[in-house]
């Protein structure tokens, strides 16, 4: 089975989407275990501003909507503008199922930078929409269907600086200088220049430097490191860092993540 070489392990907000589509279809499908119906995938998709929408599939032979495209604009009618993510679920415990030809074509069209999330031999993996078509030309609205070009389909986690993506509600802390390291699981980053992503809606990007990376076991987390990530203990920390990864034991080693941001970014609060 061909893997893309995006594909990476699922985060914690990928996971609460794959709970959600889940539940979505549990309670909404049509169809008793082995019975053809109406309603039998359940999608869910994640705005860049981590808001999530559910939707179910509406089967007609003539080629009803898959639950992925009825959750796009379920989206799109609560004023979500930008997809981060997206997974369908089947009905009664089949799990997550990968997109069909049709979506993925819909994907690479409108979002190509949207993370899927589909199953592998290796198990769930989240992958980008592009990568599901590799070589695929795309189609819009004003132009019809585009020449190949290969520029749009470049995974921006390689294109330019590496990205380090943080939750939108840490962009102030890091602006005003109050958070200046990110303590990282399986996530690695390296010195040098980066990009501070925060996906909000609209998506920010702040220019960095990594200015330092330290490999350390959970338990050796200091109070210093708190106060740097704005927060006042070591034990809160780590309270913080179960929250973002719930399988973290303190034998785990994690990198602590010092930058700094480009100066013309920073803000003086005035709160």
């Amino acid at each position: 089975m061909y893997v893309p070489p995006s594909a990476r392990a699922l985060d914690d907000d990928e996971r609460e989407l794959v709970a959600l589509a889940r539940r979505t279809i549990d309670a909404h499908t049509d169809a008793d275990p082995d019975e053809d119906g109406v309603h039998t995938v359940g999608a869910a998709v994640m705005a860049a501003d981590y808001r999530m929408f559910p939707g179910v599939n509406l089967y007609h032979f003539t080629g009803g909507p898959c639950a992925e495209l009825v959750a796009l604009g379920a989206a799109r009618a609560r004023g979500a503008r930008q997809m981060r993510c997206i997974v369908a679920v089947g009905n009664h415990g089949r799990g997550v199922l990968g997109p069909c030809g049709r979506d993925r074509q819909v994907f690479v069209d409108y979002y190509p930078t949207m993370r899927v999330i589909v199953p592998t031999p290796e198990g769930l993996r989240s992958v980008l929409a592009a990568d599901l078509m590799p070589l695929a030309q795309r189609w819009t609205p004003e132009a019809g269907m585009n020449g190949l070009d290969p520029l749009l389909y470049q995974d921006p986690e390689t294109a330019g600086p590496p990205i380090i993506r943080f939750h939108p509600r840490y962009l102030e802390a890091v602006r005003s200088g109050a958070k200046t390291r990110t303590t990282r699981f399986r996530d690695p980053a390296r010195p040098g220049p980066a990009r501070l992503v925060f996906a909000s809606d609209p998506e920010v990007v702040l220019s960095a430097e990594v200015t330092g990376v330290r490999h350390c076991p959970v338990a050796d987390l200091t109070d210093g490191d708190a106060r740097a990530e704005g927060l006042t203990t070591a034990a809160e920390l780590r309270d913080v860092l179960k929250g973002h990864y719930p399988e973290l034991a303190g034998t785990d080693e994690v990198d602590v993540v010092t930058f700094r941001i480009d100066d013309r970014q920073v803000t003086t609060s005035t709160r």
